[in-house]
């Protein structure tokens, strides 16, 4: 069975793990990459010092071959990569074209598309014979109508690139792949990926017509760090008042849960007790209903909603909040079967179905890349 390798690299670090077929063999991640770095694998964390991430990426491989999944034993090796723009709009072996492509996309994420393409290099120097291949995080959202991803901008602003894209696509499209084994595809899907990162997907017929996300991972819901949805003079009366490097950092690192509660971490909110992580966890429920309003619109109806990743899988209280405000859909939920974590979270007499889905990004890239090598293409 092939084995094929999982890489999902940002600007400081790298997660990584093995899958053989659809199971996950072997994960870790290099940390603190230029800092004070380390190495986990299979749970177990090491010191180590990593400059680059070409030195973090021999370390990945080190560590693999150690545990017994060395580049030689590899089929391939699949990387998550954040933005492809307009052009990508499905998973692809990596030659200097599609580098070239990737390496264009940088400007529209700075933050993840750098780190992307150096573990891509790194990769490719120190195991040259293993093929690459890419999904990107907005290729779901390609075929959105222009009505909903042109900025109501002059077209030479357009030209700049500057239009929504929509991220979380590759959890959205194992997403509708995992719906579809379950039985009929729902015709009009909300699909709510709710972690660190938020966002909300209106699926018409298993293809995304509207998310939150736009030009970058910031729009949208409140989350982590990221304020969501901000006026843009807002956003300009912060650039004047402390550079645009500065309101970046406040807009993407400092706002979100965190600006709100005092904690990016929606448990840790959850257990603190006070009036601010109480409304910090209302503002993220209060947001999620109020864009899931417009997500319906977009499908003209809604005959199921999906709930994943992070919050979305574990936190009853963050479901039961957004259900509730749903409830003028006609969905009616069991309560007793959110308490309880279950699957299927919708009563029998309610119009709306409603389900927790497993996030499970990492299995849908490793078999988007097979399925391209398959393909020959």
């Amino acid at each position: 069975m092939r084995k094929v390798l999982v890489i999902n690299a940002g600007s400081s670090s790298i997660k990584f793990a093995v899958f053989l077929g659809a199971d996950q063999v072997i994960s870790g991640i290099a940390a603190e990459i230029g800092g004070a770095s380390s190495l986990k694998v299979a749970g177990h964390r090491q010191p180590m010092d990593l400059p680059d991430h070409q030195a973090a990426i021999a370390a990945c491989l080190a560590a693999l071959e150690q545990a017994g999944h060395g580049p030689a034993g590899l089929t391939a090796a699949a990387h998550r990569v954040v933005h492809g723009g307009a052009e990508f709009a499905a998973p692809c072996r990596i030659d200097a074209t599609v580098l070239a492509g990737i390496e264009a996309c940088v400007p529209l994420a700075p933050l993840h598309n750098p780190g992307n393409l150096a573990a891509i290099r790194a990769l490719a120097v120190l195991a040259p014979d293993l093929p690459q291949f890419a999904s990107f995080d907005t290729s779901f959202h390609v075929g959105q109508p222009e009505v909903a991803t042109r900025y109501a901008v002059p077209g030479h602003v357009e030209a700049l690139g500057i239009r929504r894209y929509g991220f979380h696509g590759i959890s959205y499209a194992s997403l509708v792949q995992a719906m579809a084994a379950r039985g009929p595809l729902p015709r009009r899907l909300l699909a709510l990926h709710l972690g660190n990162g938020a966002s909300l997907c209106a699926i018409l017929d298993g293809r995304s017509v509207a998310t939150t996300m736009g030009y970058s991972p910031l729009e949208g819901l409140t989350m982590g760090t990221r304020s969501g949805g901000i006026d843009g003079n807002a956003v300009l009366r912060l650039a004047e008042l402390h550079g645009v490097d500065g309101a970046g950092r406040i807009l993407n690192h400092e706002s979100g849960l965190l600006g709100l509660g005092g904690a990016s971490d929606m448990q840790a909110l959850g257990q603190a007790g006070t009036a601010q992580a109480a409304f910090a966890r209302t503002h993220f429920t209060y947001w999620a209903v109020r864009h899931a309003g417009s997500m319906i619109a977009a499908m003209g109806g809604i005959d199921a909603l999906v709930f994943t990743a992070g919050i979305g899988e574990n936190d009853a209280g963050i479901r039961l909040e957004i259900m509730a405000g749903l409830a003028f859909t006609g969905l009616v939920m069991d309560a007793a079967a959110n308490a309880a974590g279950r699957e299927k979270l919708h009563d029998p007499k309610s119009l709306v179905a409603a389900w927790v889905v497993p996030a499970a990004e990492e299995a849908w890239i490793a078999a988007e890349a097979l399925a391209v090598m398959d393909k020959g293409i």
